[in-house]
């Protein structure tokens, strides 16, 4: 038998299991990777110690899993007698979990490994029908950090469809008009939710959607994920933070940029440059075999030689989150590019976004996100860095 397109043997003898289990549905990243499969309900996927891959589905379900599904073996509910199995337990979770069951027994699985957040209920009940069950970290998130072409693909799809969003957002901010520190458009308040409904109808253009936007302005912006729905003012930092995801090829993309609309303070334009410069020198960092805690640290490093307070020093404002984190089919996967020490390695996505927040000024925080190549980093970001409008 050939080795599995995503064999996760190893982890499995490291484990002492024979067995990987895990169920998902359309939310699930990681049964989206291994099986090119989506679904609304909850279904699953076995992988055995030997190599064989088993997608376990609704009876309607079937046909659309033969045709899409990269897995060959399909199992279904019907094959273990669900729908007797409602009848006799007067329950559907009992009936599936006892479903669950005859498929291990059938492979001869005892010693199970389920990732971290398997459903307790099914796990208590697979004990006690007499299967030993091991939680541990899911090895595909480790495989899916390192990105294939295809994946590269879909990435670049999602920014650019970010990039026209941020686009949108930003010429409607650079031409609205000043009347008592308030921004208009086309005479009426220029809003964050106004500026958020034009960033997500341009994703839409583009077959591309957004579960959250972070459009801030002002005090607003002195938290890293604050919102502003209200008015924007002018003279102020507004924060633009898209992380759109491709409706059909399911990948996500990151991007922020932070404008003014009239003048800075020289206080913010000192800000602006410094946290430029702290996410230049981390782009310079980025290779293969560097760590990521390097590269965080030459952030700090940036924001403290400029007078600038940083966590790492135990500061609660200024640079107060980790450099960044990789983007695939979740927007935050691995690699962390923080503190965890990992090394970088060729076919990661990662962002660079190097941010300063006080209470009392305000926020600036730039975003873009690169593809860590052989001989260095490949910026995926082409949208310029502007901060006056």
């Amino acid at each position: 038998m050939t080795e599995p397109e995503f064999s996760i043997k190893q982890a499995l003898v490291e484990a002492g299991t024979d067995s990987y289990l895990m169920t998902g549905n359309i939310h699930n990243s990681d049964i989206y990777y291994v099986t090119h499969f989506l679904a609304s309900d909850d279904f699953v996927y076995l992988q055995t110690g030997a190599g064989e891959e088993v997608l376990f589905i609704s009876e309607m379900e079937k046909g659309r899993a033969e045709i899409e599904s990269r897995v060959s073996i399909i199992k279904t509910t019907q094959d273990f007698g669900y729908r007797e199995k409602i009848k006799e337990k007067k329950d559907i979770s009992v009936a599936y979990a006892a479903c669950i069951s005859e498929l291990l027994m059938e492979k001869g699985a005892k010693r199970v490994s389920v990732p971290y957040d398997f459903p307790t209920f099914y796990s208590n009940s697979l004990k006690e029908a007499g299967f030993s069950i091991v939680p541990m970290k899911s090895p595909f998130r480790k495989i899916r950090s390192r990105k294939k072409p295809e994946e590269i693909e879909a990435i670049k799809y999602a920014q650019m469809a970010g990039e026209n969003a941020m686009e949108a957002a930003i010429d409607l901010i650079a031409g609205a008009e000043e009347k008592g520190g308030i921004l208009y458009h086309a005479g009426n308040v220029l809003t964050g939710a106004k500026v958020n409904t034009i960033i997500d109808h341009k994703l839409l253009d583009f077959g591309c959607e957004a579960e959250e936007i972070i459009v801030s302005c002002g005090k607003d912006t002195a938290n890293p994920h604050g919102t502003t729905d209200g008015p924007l003012r002018a003279n102020a930092p507004i924060i633009l933070d898209i992380f759109p995801r491709s409706k059909k090829k399911r990948y996500f993309a990151d991007m922020t940029r932070t404008v003014i609309h009239g003048e800075a303070s020289e206080e913010l334009k000192e800000m602006y440059e410094a946290v430029l410069a702290a996410q230049e020198k981390g782009l310079e960092m980025v290779k293969p075999g560097v760590s990521a805690t390097d590269v965080h640290n030459v952030v700090c490093d940036t924001f403290e030689n400029r007078g600038y307070d940083t966590y790492r020093s135990g500061s609660k404002v200024g640079f107060i989150h980790s450099t960044g984190h990789g983007v695939g089919l979740d927007v935050h996967e691995l690699p962390g590019v923080g503190e965890s020490g990992v090394l970088l390695e060729t076919g990661n996505v990662i962002t660079i976004e190097p941010g300063l927040y006080y209470p009392e000024t305000g926020g600036i925080r730039l975003e873009d996100m690169v593809l860590v190549t052989e001989n260095g980093c490949e910026n995926l970001t082409g949208l310029e860095k502007r901060f006056v409008v």
